[in-house]
């Protein structure tokens, strides 16, 4: 079973907002995934969003497809992310980890040996960018069939219909992007978050956590005023393109332990 409901169930007797920070496997190199991982947990992450490195990435902007490009010439492979989250499990039961990444290397391992392997590994959630849930019904059932949880996109420009589309199959939570555009791009329009997550909320009944454009303490804060969870990805992942591989882990427990502190205040 996902750990992600009980996650927010606990999260909500006390009052609490999630924080689910978003890095990307292999960067700057696949030895260092877990210990950041564990980083990340040590300074107040509820969920970890653990990117899929891939050569195409879309949604993602400059810092994190460099991350990607990182990672991959690292040699980074699905198989090797899943291994990751395997090594994380052996000292960490209790904290979700949901894979984000595109269709291609899914296929290519193919989907159900996916699902399997994922479960195996102890993935609670995947977020496919480039599958919505017209053309993903597939992994939908084989994830549904080892009890992960499927996490979908809803942007600004999601239509009513798209949003009920959208409510029918996902599972664990929504991911709204706050803004039209990639990752890291563009100024977060407080207000126009405040406008769309009611209308949102209105036909979905899972917790929502908004992401893009959330680089520090007080733009997290206002977040978690109006949503259930903050997202946060380029701004740990250009932290750690900024740092020496040695420097990458401290420096991003410190980035996110100030977002959390704020979050809490």
């Amino acid at each position: 079973m996902s750990r992600i409901p009980e996650t927010f169930e606990l999260l909500r007797r006390k009052s609490r907002k999630a924080l689910i920070p978003f890095i990307t496997a292999g960067d700057p190199t696949l030895a260092h995934t877990v210990p950041l991982m564990h980083a990340l947990v040590d300074a107040g992450a509820d969920i970890i969003e653990l990117g899929v490195p891939f050569s195409d990435p879309m949604a993602d902007g400059p810092a994190i497809q460099r991350s990607s490009e990182r990672a991959l010439k690292q040699h980074t492979t699905l198989e090797g992310v899943l291994e990751a989250v395997r090594t994380f499990r052996n000292d960490n039961t209790a904290t979700p980890v949901v894979l984000m990444g595109y269709a291609n290397p899914i296929e290519a391992m193919g989907v159900e040996r996916f699902a399997r392997a994922a479960a195996e590994a102890g993935v609670d959630g995947v977020l496919v960018v480039d599958y919505p849930p017209e053309e993903g019904s597939e992994l939908l059932q084989a994830l549904k069939a080892c009890s992960i949880d499927s996490i979908y996109l809803i942007a600004p420009t999601s239509t009513d219909s798209r949003i009920r589309e959208v409510a029918q199959a996902a599972s664990g939570y929504i991911y709204y992007v706050s803004l039209k555009g990639v990752t890291g791009a563009g100024h977060l329009d407080l207000d126009e978050v405040a406008r769309k997550l009611p209308l949102i909320q209105s036909q979905i009944r899972l917790p929502i956590g908004v992401g893009f454009g959330i680089r520090d303490g007080e733009t997290a804060r206002a977040v978690s005023k109006l949503a259930d969870a903050v997202v946060i990805g380029s701004r740990l992942v250009q932290e750690i393109e900024a740092s020496a591989p040695a420097a990458a882990v401290d420096k991003v427990r410190t980035l996110l332990g100030g977002i959390r502190r704020a979050m809490d205040e």
